[in-house]
């Protein structure tokens, strides 16, 4: 009798994963990154010109990621960001570390966040002469383009909406990022 409801439950549970898998059709493989990064190279300052909304970050207007590396390899990062332009809005940081993988061609990272959660972080694409970047996750729930310089030409940021496209992201969800106060109200801009 035992063996038998083990079978039942299995075939249950097998029967449910398809069902399951079946009911997703859009359900894509996980997002990997085989882009080989210099890490040196990538170091300094990267503006947050688009991003996917959520808690973490949203309404955050000038954002920044700062990247050094420290003694032992791994990538000290500090998000810089104010919530308004206004001369009362301070800059506000975040600290975290990020741990380089192995063999990932230093393009996949695990984002420490106060020593207790921790994120994937993937280097999806980045330009020959480290001008932009391409930011993303294994589920693609979030992700990010990345810049050196504070305003990204309209014709550059759609070229970068298509390469996240062809990662599979829904880019209607990116988000531009304020960086300057000249772009609040902009079409395409986040308020």
């Amino acid at each position: 009798m035992r063996l038998r409801a083990l079978t039942v439950l299995i075939v249950l549970l097998a029967v449910g994963l398809l069902v399951a898998c079946a009911t997703n059709p859009d359900r894509q493989p996980p997002l990997r990154s085989t882009a080989n990064v210099d890490l040196q190279r990538y170091m300094g300052a990267w503006h947050v010109i688009g991003r996917i909304d959520y808690f973490g970050e949203r309404g955050d207007v000038a954002s920044e990621d700062v990247y050094s590396l420290d003694k032992d390899g791994n990538v000290d990062t500090v998000y810089r960001y104010r919530k308004s332009f206004d001369a009362d809005s301070p800059v506000r940081t975040l600290n975290s570390v990020g741990l380089v993988q192995p063999d990932s061609g230093n393009a996949y990272w695990r984002i420490r966040f106060f020593g207790l959660f921790k994120a994937d972080y993937l280097i999806l694409e980045v330009a020959d002469d480290y001008s932009w970047a391409l930011i993303g996750q294994p589920d693609r729930k979030l992700g990010w383009i990345f810049g050196r310089e504070a305003v990204m030409p309209d014709a550059l940021y759609a070229e970068l909406l298509g390469k996240m496209r062809g990662y599979g992201y829904d880019t209607s969800k990116l988000l531009r990022v304020a960086q300057v106060p000249e772009q609040l109200g902009k079409p395409g801009f986040h308020e």
